[in-house]
């Protein structure tokens, strides 16, 4: 079996489903990591699912996915807009990484434009709420089983 796509998730997702339902709805981020898992495995793949507030776990999860994953989905949610230090830490991953977004930060305020991961990121999916997630596992499988 291959390594896991590796998920990752920034902070306040552990909110999702009660933080402002009006943009990113009332699923949890548990019943997300289900939705990605059972897709995942109808494919023959496996996931490792991530949240976390803190800058410092998201990096170590990429540092452990160099060796440990065969790609990377990351909703890195407002450490889009201001983490140089994931940037620098997606720059060490050499596989595919797709930039997941609930929302269209570009319908957003005006900081939510920038994005440092879409230097790096092989691929973005954002605007389509939850279904995102599962879109952006295929899209992964798919390019994964393309090599």
């Amino acid at each position: 079996m291959s390594q896991p796509i590796l998920i990752l998730n920034g902070p306040n997702l552990n909110r999702l489903g009660k933080r402002e339902p009006h943009i990113y709805g009332t699923t949890s981020l548990a019943d997300v990591e289900q939705m990605c898992k059972e897709r995942a495995e109808k494919r023959g793949y496996t996931i490792a699912f991530h949240q976390s507030n803190r800058e410092y776990e998201i990096i170590d999860w990429i540092h452990e996915g160099i060796d440990n994953a065969s790609g990377i989905i990351i909703n890195a949610a407002a450490f889009t807009h201001t983490s140089v230090p994931i940037l620098d830490a997606l720059k060490m991953f050499d596989k595919p990484i797709i930039e997941l977004h609930i929302s269209n930060p570009h319908q957003r305020e005006a900081f939510r434009h920038v994005s440092y991961i879409s230097y790096v990121a092989t691929g973005s999916i954002c605007g389509l709420g939850i279904n995102g997630y599962p879109i952006a596992v295929d899209a992964m499988i798919d390019m994964l089983n393309a090599k």
